[in-house]
């Protein structure tokens, strides 16, 4: 999307922007998220396999989690909203797909969700019957080439709606009722997503799976591990011990009872705030293991000049005198909440290892450098991801290219930079729904103005028109 793009709606009207809040004093606060989207979705997938009912609790509520229950509903599973204990919504209930012997063709919408487009074709492989998958006009962008070509390599149909080849959406998946599976080799560089796709569903497949990755590195192994450990606590067998091969047994899926961990990347814009104005944030519930990335801001945050701690379950985060600048290696998902801080920090950034981030929901290495840029920053792009160096930004709109972790990293330069607008807030619904409240929430406690928590709030009801 261009920069002229993003500040209209599909009619050509002019859409309004968030006043992004600014922090006239240090942030203290305790801020709640809502649970993980990759956890979330992960145990979906896996119930809607299980060899019983099973349950979420505390479940992400969002767009892409909804888009993942109206795919697993499309193919025939069940899946109920009950009450529950959480504070951002029910638990869910899910009864596994059935075992049907002729399903009429069913339309799959990916959104802009990649855990849809690439978790849930292998999954329809095992239906009986045809599975149209398509999503919004950016997700025809996104890489696809690696699940289509592993489906046709383990003998599953898949084609373009009206015929040929696909290499991206939309896409046909032909399912039989049963995949052999066996040993498959496929390139995984472009998203670590192509694996965690296939191990989901390998205990499902008639032979199980031997999945290896040949090429370049595969990114964001955080994320596989955490794959791997859903399995294992489903009671699937993994063996991943020689790198880059990860063998699952044919076998049952057992059902879950499954309390779904807070966001830990959510986390990170909220206790970003912290060394953007100088002052604390506090998330309880701070788990004392994890497979999930967001663990890495205690460290990360510390290398920025912050004092961090994790005392009885609640991560406490104190902004220094300086932001500091620092080399960055695979930052994943975090990148866009990390580039902000390195916008602001007193020396060069380098964020390394993270080129597949010019195949999620934008090209997020491109958009990073523009919108920092824009706002008088010094930014350019490397062959594997950003040198970001000290420059004074000023007040400016900060375009979200219809994704979420832009938008956020636009409120977090709006704490340190008066007059930042960020377009298109709404779309942090896709991980976070109600960010602007939120963020209103953080900032309306300990010290910040009535005036910087009624801007942010702002945000919950369209925002103020540019």
């Amino acid at each position: 999307m261009t920069a002229a793009a993003a500040t209209r709606d599909d009619s050509g009207a002019p859409v309004p922007h968030w006043p992004a809040p600014f922090a006239s004093r240090p942030v203290d606060a305790t801020v709640t998220v809502p649970g993980s989207k990759s956890l979330t979705n992960r145990y979906l997938v896996l119930a809607a396999l299980a060899d019983g009912p099973s349950r979420l609790r505390a479940p992400l509520h969002s767009r892409d989690s909804a888009l993942m229950i109206e795919a697993l509903r499309q193919l025939g599973a069940r899946i109920t909203e009950v009450p529950g204990d959480g504070a951002f919504g029910p638990d869910l209930e899910v009864v596994p797909l059935g075992q049907d012997t002729a399903a009429p063709l069913t339309r799959i919408d990916c959104g802009l969700a990649g855990t849809v487009m690439r978790f849930v074709p292998p999954l329809a492989a095992l239906r009986n019957g045809d599975s149209v998958f398509d999503g919004d006009p950016h997700a025809r962008k996104r890489p696809m080439g690696t699940i289509i070509e592993a489906l046709k390599a383990l003998g599953v149909g898949v084609s373009a709606e009206g015929g040929g080849a696909p290499a991206s959406l939309p896409f046909v998946v032909e399912g039989t009722g049963e995949v052999r599976g066996g040993h498959l080799v496929i390139d995984a560089s472009a998203s670590s997503q192509f694996v965690s796709a296939l191990l989901l569903v390998g205990a499902r497949f008639t032979e199980g799976l031997h999945l290896e990755h040949v090429g370049k590195p595969v990114p964001s192994l955080d994320h596989i591990n955490m794959t791997v450990a859903v399995l294992r606590g489903a009671g699937v067998s993994v063996d991943d011990s020689v790198p880059n091969h990860w063998v699952v047994s044919p076998g049952p899926i057992r059902a879950f009872d499954q309390r779904i961990e807070q966001d830990l990347s959510n986390a990170g814009p909220f206790l970003a705030a912290a060394l953007a104005s100088g002052g604390t944030v506090r998330i309880p519930g701070w788990p004392e293991q994890t497979q999930q990335v967001g663990d890495l801001w205690r460290s990360i945050l510390a290398e920025m000049g912050a004092e961090v701690t994790l005392s009885d379950g609640v991560l406490t985060v104190t902004g220094g005198p300086e932001i500091k600048g620092a080399d960055f290696a695979d930052t994943s998902e975090l990148a866009p909440t990390v580039a902000a801080l390195c916008a602001l920090a007193t020396g060069p950034s380098r964020l390394s290892g993270i080129a597949h981030l010019r195949g999620h929901e934008t090209d997020r290495l491109a958009a990073l450098v523009t919108e920092i840029n824009r706002l008088g920053g010094d930014a350019e792009e490397t062959s594997d991801g950003l040198v970001i160096r000290p420059a004074r930004l000023h007040a400016g709109v900060v375009h979200s290219y219809a994704d979420h972790r832009m938008a956020t990293a636009g409120a977090i330069l709006g704490l340190a930079v008066d007059g930042i607008q960020v377009e298109d807030i709404a779309t942090t619904a896709k991980t976070m729904p109600d960010f602007p409240r939120l963020w209103a929430d953080m900032l309306a406690q300990g010290g910040a103005s009535e005036k910087e928590a009624d801007a942010g709030a702002e945000g919950s009801s369209g925002g103020a028109a540019n």
